[in-house]
Formats: structure tokens, C-alpha cells, sequence
């Protein structure tokens, strides 16, 4: 019964280590998203885009030919597709305080 404990209790504290290398890839990925997209333009532009896997590749040296630092081109790479594949739903639109959508407004400033 002990050495069933143990060994349960071993295969839990390595399946957590790999959950936390799982979220320190994930961070790290994040970071160098951040790194790398920010000095340019807001998370949300890439937020709002959902591209395969061949296209964020494409995007990405697009950026890095007008001038990102990307530090692993990769890593953005592969965060990218995960995150923001073009099998995932485009989020909904972000309103502002006052409940007016900035996009549509910006369209029809009259209304």
C-alpha cells in the first residue's frame, strides 16, 4: 500500500513538473511576444488576427524586415499559431467605459 502511495505521489509531482515547464514555456513565449510586437503596435492588433501557422511565419518576416527585434523567431512562430490560429474564434469586440465599441464609433462618428 506504501509503495503504491509513493509511486502514485511520484507520478503526480513529475506530471506537475512538466505542467510548470508547460507554463514557463507558455510564459517565456509570451515574453518574447511581448518583446517583440509591442515596441510597434498594442497585443491587440495580434489578438484580433487569426492565421495559420505558414502565415504568422510570413507576418512574422514581414515585421522583422521592417526592422522588430525578434530574439527567436520560432518561439514567436509557434506561440503565435497556438494562440491565434485561424481554427479559433475571433474574440469579441472590446467596448470602451461607456459601452460604445471604439471601431464602430471610429466608422460612424456622427451617430
Amino acid at each position: 500500500m506504501k509503495k503504491a502511495f509513493l509511486a502514485l505521489a511520484g507520478a503526480f509531482g513529475l506530471a506537475g513538473a512538466g505542467f510548470s515547464a508547460n507554463l514557463e514555456g507558455a510564459e517565456a513565449q509570451k515574453k518574447i511576444e511581448q518583446q517583440s510586437c509591442t515596441p510597434c503596435h498594442s497585443l491587440r492588433l495580434v489578438d484580433s488576427q487569426r492565421l495559420s501557422a505558414a502565415a504568422w511565419a510570413k507576418e512574422v518576416d514581414k515585421m522583422i524586415g521592417w526592422g522588430a527585434i525578434v530574439p527567436d523567431r520560432q518561439k514567436l512562430i509557434d506561440y503565435l499559431a497556438s494562440q491565434y490560429s485561424d481554427s479559433k474564434p475571433i474574440p469579441a469586440p472590446v467596448y470602451s467605459g461607456n459601452g460604445v465599441n471604439p471601431r464602430a464609433a471610429a466608422r460612424n462618428p456622427g451617430n
